[in-house]
C-alpha cells in the first residue's frame, strides 16, 4: 500500500538538497517554484512516516501482548490511529485542484427579481466580505453598480490571503464552491402585502491570475473609453474614466468606472480579464481530460439553483450535498464554514472514489 509514496519522498530529499543550496535563490522564480513543491511534499512525507512508524509500533505491541495482555489496550489504539492516518493518506494523495492556493476574485450579480435582487446580491456581498474577516483575508473592491435601493446590479470584489497560505489552502479552496445561483425565500422590502417572493442573483468565484499564468498579446485587445455613470464625486461624471477592454479571440468583454482614473481602470480590468481567461483556459484543459470537475452556473436562473436562503424558517439549504441547517442569520453574519465544509467533503470524497 502507498507504493508510490516511496518516489515522493526521493523527490522531497532531493528538493530539500536543491533548496540548501546558495545558488538556488539566485533565480527568485525558481526558488519560490521549489519551494512551493517542497511545501506541498511534506505533509504527504509526514504522515507517510509517521504510517509506517505506527505499523511497527503495532507488530512490536503484538509481540509484548503475547506475554503481557496488558498491552492488548494498545494495540487497539495503535491500530486505530493508523486507520486514521491510512484515510489521511488517501486524500493527501488524491490529486488536488491546483487553484487551490490562489486568490480570487468574485462576482455578484443581481438577476431574476429586479429590486429585490438586487437587495439581496447586496446581503450576499456583505456575508462574504464578513467571512472574509472571520478568516483574516483582506478584500478590495474591483467594480460596482449600485441599484437605486441601495443594492447591487454587479459587484467585483478581489479576495485576498494575508501572507502565504498553507499548500492547497488559498481563498480559492474555499470560496470556489459558491459559484453559482443562490435563490432567496422572503418578504421584499417593496412588497405591501406581505408575501414571500423567490428572486436570484448569481455568483460567480475565479483564480486570481497572475501575469505568468495567461499571456494577453496586445494586439487582441480593443481598449475603448468612455464617461462613467452613476455616483462617484466630482471628476468620476465628468471624464472618460471608464474603461471597457474586449478580449477580441474569446469574445470575452470586461468594463471598470469605479476608479476616477483611466488607468486604473484600465488596471482593474486587466485583472478580471486575466481571471476569466485563466478560468476558460482551465475548464477546456479538464474537458480535453474528460474530468467531471463540478460547473459554476453562469446563468441566473431560478431553477438552477445550488443554494436557497430560506428566511420565514430561518433556514439554509445547499441542494448539490444535500446540506441543511436552520440558522440562516449567522450564515448572512459570515459563519458560512460549515456550509462550505459540506461541499469541501463532497468534493473530497468523489476525488477520492476516482482516484480508487
Amino acid at each position: 500500500m502507498f507504493e508510490a509514496v516511496e518516489e515522493l519522498i526521493g523527490e522531497h530529499a532531493d528538493l530539500e538538497r536543491q533548496l540548501a543550496d546558495p545558488a538556488i535563490h539566485a533565480d527568485q522564480a525558481a526558488a519560490r517554484r521549489l519551494n512551493k513543491r517542497y511545501a506541498e511534499l511534506t505533509p504527504v512525507v509526514s504522515a507517510y512516516r509517521e504510517w509506517k512508524r505506527t505499523g511497527e509500533d503495532i507488530e512490536t505491541a503484538r509481540e509484548l501482548a503475547a506475554e503481557d495482555p496488558g498491552f492488548f489496550d494498545e494495540v487497539k489504539e495503535l491500530e486505530v490511529r493508523r486507520e486514521e492516518l491510512t484515510e489521511r493518506l488517501r486524500l493527501l494523495l488524491v490529486p488536488r485542484d491546483p487553484s487551490d492556493d490562489k486568490d480570487v476574485i468574485l462576482e455578484v450579480k443581481a438577476g431574476e427579481g429586479g429590486d429585490e435582487s438586487a437587495l439581496f446580491a447586496g446581503d450576499l456581498l456583505r456575508m462574504y466580505l464578513r467571512y472574509a474577516e472571520r478568516n483574516g483575508w483582506r478584500t478590495e473592491l474591483i467594480s460596482s453598480t449600485e441599484s437605486d435601493l441601495g443594492g447591487y446590479k454587479d459587484v467585483q470584489v478581489a479576495v485576498k490571503s494575508r501572507g502565504d497560505a498553507e499548500p492547497g489552502q488559498g481563498v480559492w479552496a474555499r470560496l470556489k464552491y459558491e459559484g453559482g445561483v443562490h435563490r432567496v425565500q422572503r418578504v421584499p422590502a417593496t412588497e405591501s402585502q406581505g408575501r414571500i417572493h423567490t428572486s436570484a442573483a448569481g455568483v460567480l468565484v475565479l483564480p486570481e491570475a497572475e501575469d505568468i499564468d495567461v499571456e494577453i498579446a496586445p494586439n487582441d485587445l480593443r481598449v475603448d473609453v468612455y464617461r462613467s455613470s452613476g455616483p462617484g464625486g466630482q471628476s468620476v461624471n465628468t471624464t472618460d474614466s471608464a474603461v471597457r477592454i474586449t478580449h477580441e479571440p474569446s469574445g470575452i468583454v470586461v468594463s471598470c468606472q469605479n476608479e476616477k482614473s483611466q488607468l486604473q481602470n484600465k488596471e482593474q480590468a486587466m485583472r478580471i480579464l486575466r481571471a476569466r481567461l485563466l478560468a476558460a483556459a482551465q475548464e477546456e484543459a479538464e474537458r480535453e481530460a474528460s474530468d467531471a470537475r463540478r460547473s459554476q452556473v453562469r446563468t441566473v436562473d431560478r431553477s438552477e439553483r445550488v443554494r436557497t436562503y430560506n428566511f420565514p424558517e430561518n433556514r439554509i439549504s445547499d441542494h448539490r450535498v444535500g446540506f441543511k441547517a436552520y440558522n440562516l442569520d449567522q450564515v448572512l453574519a459570515g459563519e458560512l464554514d460549515p456550509v462550505i465544509q459540506a461541499c469541501v467533503d463532497a468534493d473530497s470524497a468523489a476525488r477520492l472514489a476516482a482516484a480508487q
